[in-house]
């Protein structure tokens, strides 16, 4: 396996008018040996351009990637020592599993017993032992993909490369096929590169998130990390499910003459006092209140004690199960998720009620510049 190194890499398409349109904006990242790096993003963010790019698919406008110890910009992808998953699974209609899986070894000439001895042996990871003779129109959708990650496998390459594997397949076999691609990287101990627009996917499978809008890297952490301290707006929105709530508002100072700044809600009951945050922002500074929606609790009965107590008008409930998430507005504007354990009936919709925000989980962010303000 090897380590895999972004520095200062772009990619710039000539518009129709002439003008230059960034697609990748001065991408830099150090993938370790037999890390699982996922980029998550939009569509249209330069996740898959990225990956394009490293892959020797599309040509790197500026910068450098190195694999290995090689600098493998002008290199034909062939050369790279990268196999590559597709999204549509790429395969060969005509051909039998077994001949699919063989098909790139064969073209690299390698001996019968070898070629025999990888395809057993992809087969025997991925399950496919029985499924050799068929061709791929007699395969699930999960069985093609497994064939295509198999293809991959044979080739033993230094880096794997994923685009968006999961994408075609329903909701039950993404969650069996991440599960699988997560023990195929804890067996192969491979360098893996995974692309997808799905942050649950990013969450559970990543050593380390690549969160990407607009062709910008906004930022590179472990999974817990980007969603326990997101780096601005856009990292908090879309990591998360549901997402992150935002309240704006203005901060002042607490009546009862602690140095802790209390935020108020414009127009809005939201009101609560912030320690973590002492000698961090002055009083009369505009921020964004951001919360998740677990650390948002209805009130059922009697109000919490604390001093986050506020009233809002229930819009929706939706059950999902075990929790329920619950629409909130606390005034024409703000419209808030609370994610409350177990079952809630239908008939708080259209009612107001009382719930309490956890002030130690909340978030600041400057509304200016949408980063995140660190607490002390």
């Amino acid at each position: 396996m090897a380590k895999v190194s972004l520095k200062n890499v772009f990619k710039i398409y000539i518009g129709d008018k002439g003008q230059d349109i960034v697609a990748v904006n001065d991408f830099n990242l150090e993938i370790e040996d037999r890390e699982f790096i996922v980029f998550v993003g939009p569509s249209g963010c330069g996740k898959s351009t990225t990956l394009r790019m490293v892959a020797g698919l599309e040509e790197i406008s500026k910068g450098d990637i190195i694999i290995g110890e090689r600098r493998v910009n002008d290199l034909p992808p062939k050369d790279r020592d990268i196999a590559m998953v597709f999204q549509n699974y790429a395969l060969y209609p005509h051909m039998s599993v077994k001949e699919n899986l063989a098909f790139s070894l064969k073209l690299r000439k390698q001996a019968t017993t070898e070629i025999n001895r990888r395809v057993g042996d992809a087969a025997a990871i991925l399950g496919l032992e029985s499924y050799l003779e068929r061709k791929p129109k007699a395969l699930s959708g999960g069985q093609r993909q497994r064939v295509a990650v198999g293809r991959a496998i044979v080739r033993q390459p230094k880096v794997f490369l994923f685009d968006e594997p999961l994408s075609n397949l329903d909701a039950k076999m993404r969650v069996q096929m991440r599960t699988e691609i997560t023990k195929l990287h804890q067996r192969l101990q491979a360098t893996m590169i995974y692309v997808t627009h799905d942050q649950v996917e990013a969450m559970t499978m990543g050593d380390r998130i690549v969160v990407m809008k607009d062709g910008i890297v906004q930022q590179i952490a472990p999974p817990m990390t980007i969603y326990n301290e997101p780096a601005n707006l856009f990292v908090a929105s879309f990591i998360g499910s549901p997402p992150m709530n935002f309240v704006e508002g203005a901060l002042e100072k607490d009546p009862n003459g602690s140095n802790a700044p209390v935020f108020q809600e414009t127009n809005g009951p939201i009101r609560c006092a912030l320690p973590q945050f002492a000698g961090v922002c002055e009083p009369g500074r505009k921020v964004t209140l951001g919360i998740r929606p677990e650390h948002l609790l209805l009130n059922r009965g009697a109000q919490a004690e604390g001093e986050c107590n506020f009233d809002a008008l229930v819009d929706i409930v939706e059950p999902m199960g075990a929790e329920t998430h619950i629409y909130i507005k606390t005034n024409d504007k703000t419209s808030l998720i609370c994610r409350a354990e177990g079952h809630v009936d239908h008939e708080v919709e259209n009612c107001q009620h009382s719930f309490s925000l956890n002030a130690a989980k909340a978030h600041l962010f400057n509304p200016e510049t949408s980063l995140r303000i660190p607490p002390r």
